[in-house]
């Protein structure tokens, strides 16, 4: 997700369909706050919404004493990432196993998911403001899926100026997705792009282009 979901959105379709791409009908859903320093606020919000829905919601923390986090999340149906800090999230699942975790979550055929810094992490490079103020390119995603990624692309006025100057200056290529859009891949492969919000759009973003790509909403 771009932009959106119970971060950003009151009873997101964005939510529903992410819990939809699981194949059990009341799944397992892990929320993963690592990017917002396991924000006792936003863990709140993550409980307050889904236990709403027909699954089964819990949250892994890494601050304090976490244990056996890579065990734990093996058994999980969907997988959130909350946004927040993209740099610090994969420091500190590195440190963890936590990223080697993921992956393997993906390569059962767990759904993963998650909106800005939840989004990032997935691809190999991004753009983050993980720095500080100034947006900036993050090359060392969990490169689950190839190329770039850049979220809040019509929420923020300088992600798209810096996202296409650091693309035609030799990022990988990638994707953008507006607040309100999400890009739904299966494996690597992009298979289509949805929308909560009228006119939220994604992009495939190439050295000299931007592309539009066709949302459905949902």
């Amino acid at each position: 997700m771009g932009g959106g979901g119970f971060m950003m959105e009151q009873s997101s379709p964005l939510d529903d369909f992410l819990l939809s791409l699981s194949a059990p009908s009341s799944p397992r859903v892990c929320f993963i706050p690592t990017p917002t320093g396991d924000s006792d606020r936003v863990i709140a919000a993550f409980f307050e919404a889904f236990s709403r829905r027909d699954c089964e919601p819990s949250c892994l923390r890494l601050f304090g004493a976490p244990e056996c986090p890579a065990q734990y999340l093996a058994s999980q149906d969907v997988i959130y990432v909350s946004g927040g800090n993209t740099a610090n999230a994969l420091a500190l699942w590195r440190l963890h196993g936590v990223d080697r975790a993921l992956r393997e979550a993906w390569e059962r055929g767990a759904v993963l998911g998650g909106v800005s810094a939840g989004a990032n992490c997935w691809f190999e490079c991004s753009i983050t403001d993980s720095f500080g103020r100034q947006l900036d390119a993050l090359r060392d995603g969990l490169g689950l899926l190839p190329g770039s990624f850049c979220p809040h692309y019509d929420g923020e006025e300088l992600r798209r100026p810096v996202y296409r100057h650091l693309v035609d200056q030799g990022l990988p290529p990638g994707y953008a997705a507006d607040d309100g859009a999400a890009l739904h891949f299966v494996g690597a492969k992009l298979r289509e792009v949805v929308a909560s919000l009228p006119g939220a759009r994604a992009y495939r973003v190439e050295p000299g282009s931007e592309t539009p790509l066709e949302a459905r909403t949902l």
